[in-house]
């Protein structure tokens, strides 16, 4: 359930969010949680065609085997179609549950932190299907711990301060070592990769 905003008016497509109705609003946003969980065994494919719910009964509706087909395939879960959700590992349970919100086909994704339970190979993957779906048109955002994935696949980040942003805008001007040493109470250093220049964010480290 959304919670309502202590403050301001958050708008989806110009409208406050309280002025659209849940149905309404599954058609335009998609939602990725921190955690999935299923009280049943529902398949995996089961899991990800629920992402097609919001357009039973509507003109897009035809669509539904080509988006599930197409989401378990870029997520890489078609192997275990039929498996149960709950014998799923962490890392497979989150790809099935990205795959959930793909098969949407919302035009705003809002992911919790989807790389969380992915090992190096699956983080890269996700994070690219997400500047995928940012150059087609789509909003994207995404919650991340990985200042270094954020680095390089963010065009614009937020960083988060007792609740309050800190600073905002690309990753290039607000990943400045003084800045994420404080906002992080952590020694930081950021320098560019020495192949690609992309901005690389680590600890600092005694030798």
């Amino acid at each position: 359930a959304d919670v309502p905003a202590a403050g301001g008016v958050v708008r989806v497509h110009g409208r406050p969010v309280s002025r659209w109705s849940a149905p309404e609003l599954a058609l335009r946003r998609a939602v990725l949680p921190q955690a999935a969980s299923l009280s049943f065994p529902f398949a995996v494919e089961e899991v990800v065609r629920m992402g097609r719910a919001p357009w039973a009964g509507g003109d897009r509706e035809g669509e539904d085997d080509a988006a599930v087909a197409e989401a378990m395939a870029r997520t890489e879960v078609t192997g275990f179609a039929g498996r149960p959700f709950s014998a799923l590992s962490g890392g497979e349970r989150a790809r099935v549950a990205l795959a959930r919100v793909l098969a949407q086909r919302a035009p705003l994704l809002l992911l919790d932190e989807p790389t969380a339970a992915l090992d190096l190979r699956h983080q890269e993957l996700v994070l690219r299907l997400c500047r995928e779906r940012a150059r087609a048109g789509d909003a994207v955002v995404v919650v991340l711990h990985d200042l270094a994935l954020a680095a390089a696949y963010a065009d614009r980040v937020a960083i988060l301060r007792s609740g309050r942003i800190a600073a905002d805008g690309p990753p290039a001007e607000v990943f400045a070592e003084e800045l994420l040493s404080e906002v992080y109470d952590q020694p930081v250093e950021v320098f560019p990769h020495p192949r690609t220049g992309a901005l690389l964010v680590l600890p600092r480290r005694s030798p």
